[in-house]
């Protein structure tokens, strides 16, 4: 794990830059989202996906492929939640302030 840290840090900053932008971005609805159906197949696979990666059971470049896949994809996602928990906290004090009459 530390190879591919060392190795793709550009990258691996990059995805966590991106994730952080699009979670900033994205407005979030409150929707019903997946089902509880898809949710669990969705999980299953990620869990199996990082079980080969922990068991090592592909060899060579692919298993190198599917280590960075699911790192990157990690670093993605924690962006993502930073920057959409970013977002709500610059709205929340926005409209804090705009309620107590300062303005913005």
């Amino acid at each position: 794990m530390m190879t591919l840290a060392m190795l793709h840090w550009g990258w691996l900053l990059a995805a966590a830059l991106l994730g952080l932008i699009i979670g900033w971005i994205s407005v979030a609805r409150r929707s019903e989202g997946l089902s509880v159906r898809t949710t669990r197949w969705v999980l299953a696979f990620v869990a199996l996906l990082v079980a080969i990666a922990i068991a090592r059971l592909l060899p060579g470049r692919l298993g190198y492929w599917l280590d960075l896949g699911l790192v990157l994809a990690l670093f993605y996602i924690a962006g993502c939640v930073v920057g959409s928990w970013l977002r709500e906290r610059v709205i929340a004090r926005t409209a804090a302030r705009a309620a107590s009459g300062h303005g913005v």
